[in-house]
């Protein structure tokens, strides 16, 4: 059983102050928990210096959704943590842009495997993408997972 709702999750989500500020909402989450969009709405106080997105806020956007995603995959049974992260700028990013998180049941099937079996270190990837469908950003997420009780070794 879910801890929220997922309508009240998106809320508390989309009310987190550092989210909130920055302009980043959270639009979508799949039923599973396998899937989140993430859109970044253009405003005066997230614009650099150019007029684009402020890059900080690019990858803030990408920052805890692997997380969730295992989180809701894998259960309660283990340990995850975002350990690592790059993003490589490829266009200037205006307008809204929007990154999607997403995971088969298959690929968690693959990671609680893996896991079991002693590795401990996760690499998704996404992209950010602008309203036309041009690639902004490209976001590579090392994500740590074991499972609960085994020695960290």
């Amino acid at each position: 059983m879910a801890l929220f709702s997922q309508r009240r999750m998106i809320r508390l989500i989309n009310w987190y102050a550092p989210y909130f500020f920055s302009g980043i909402r959270m639009v979508h989450q799949s039923s599973d928990g396998l899937t989140y969009r993430v859109q970044l709405r253009q405003r005066f106080y997230n614009r650099n210096l150019f007029g684009t997105h402020f890059g900080g806020s690019l990858y803030s956007m990408c920052d805890p959704w692997f997380v969730f995603i295992l989180l809701a995959g894998l259960g309660k049974g283990y340990i995850v943590w975002d350990k690592a992260a790059t993003i490589k700028f490829r266009k200037p990013g205006k307008g809204t842009v929007t990154a999607e998180f997403s995971l088969t049941p298959n690929q968690i099937a693959e990671v609680k495997a893996q896991a079991d079996a002693g590795q401990k270190d996760f690499t998704f990837h996404t992209t950010v993408v602008n309203a036309d469908g041009e690639t902004v950003a490209e976001v590579e997420k090392l994500v740590y997972v074991r499972p609960k009780g085994k020695k960290k070794g």
